[in-house]
């Protein structure tokens, strides 16, 4: 299971409108600039963060974007499902014998919980606050 350049700049991108939410409309550009990534990229990423409703765009001069919800109300597990789709250790688990099987739901479950239960907020302070120790528990 891996997750694409899309998954984690839409991730990136995400996490830099949770840290100046309340601000005014945050530009792809100024994204793009603070996190040496290709504006045109985040822009087919933006796209599809905005038709799953995660963001909407601002325009006009000071235009940007901004998220939808508080940073708080928004998961990893959201973003990722909008960009990625379901996330799954292999495909055809089906195939596979029942203790495999077993197994590949674990994780699966495990993978969901930890991205279910991680706020944008959760990762926003993780960039902005000195947290040394902090980890995430299912």
């Amino acid at each position: 299971m891996k997750i694409s350049t899309k998954g984690r700049y839409g991730l990136t991108v995400m996490i830099e409108l949770a840290k100046r939410y309340c601000d005014k409309p945050i530009s792809l550009k100024s994204i793009a600039n603070a996190q040496n990534l290709s504006e045109h990229y985040l822009e087919q990423i933006i796209s599809l963060l905005r038709n799953a409703g995660l963001v909407k765009s601002i325009r006009g001069a000071y235009g940007g974007y901004i998220l939808v919800r508080e940073p708080s109300e928004i998961s990893a597990g959201e973003v990722i499902l909008a960009l990625e789709g379901p996330i799954t250790p292999i495909e055809n688990i089906e195939d596979e014998s029942k203790a495999q099987r077993e197994l590949w739901t674990r994780v699966q479950q495990a993978v969901n919980d930890v991205l279910d239960h991680t706020s944008l907020e959760d990762l926003a302070k993780l960039e902005t606050d000195d947290m040394d120790g902090y980890m995430f528990y299912i």
